[in-house]
């Protein structure tokens, strides 16, 4: 499919439909995230799921793109990390913040990150938005930027 045809992301989600791997996934249309609780006296198994991963995709002609591909641990206590991942001799970049679907998680849960970003944002907007009111732009048409361009970013997510 031709990357931004109204059917490609429709095709991708037939596609990866019977994904199916021993932890959680989390899928939205090219995104596709694993994630597992691990038992502190534990070991991660995660390595056995990334293997799972790549047989099935394997076997569904499909690539992963693995400079894309993150690991992040979020971590309350305090035991000790497990090994990083790696595949085919390909080390997975352990990351301490990842954006998901426009949210930025940290690994110890906390928002600052997600705010900050959202924050640079808007305020890079709101330049925007002082320049075309320095320039005698009409009142509803900077109201209307205001409402189409600024206000969605402060308010995707906005619970977290």
């Amino acid at each position: 499919m031709p990357q931004g045809s109204l059917l490609g992301p429709l095709t991708f989600i037939v596609l990866i439909d019977d994904l199916n791997i021993d932890c959680m996934i989390h899928k939205f249309v090219d995104d596709t995230t694993l994630s597992k609780f691990i038992d502190e006296d534990r070991a991660s198994q995660m390595d056995v799921n990334v293997t799972q991963l790549l047989n099935w995709s394997s076997n569904h002609h499909m690539n992963i793109h693995f400079k894309k591909t993150k690991e992040m641990i979020i971590n309350t206590s305090h035991c000790i990390f497990p090994d990083k991942l790696s595949v085919a001799d390909v080390e997975i970049e352990r990351v301490n913040v990842f954006k998901l679907l426009g949210v930025h998680i940290s690994q110890s849960l906390k928002w600052d990150d997600h705010v900050s970003a959202i924050c640079n944002k808007a305020a890079s907007h709101i330049y925007f938005l002082k320049q075309l009111k320095r320039s005698s732009v009409d009142p509803d048409d900077l109201y209307h930027f205001y409402t189409t361009v600024i206000r969605p970013i402060l308010e995707y997510a906005c619970p977290v």
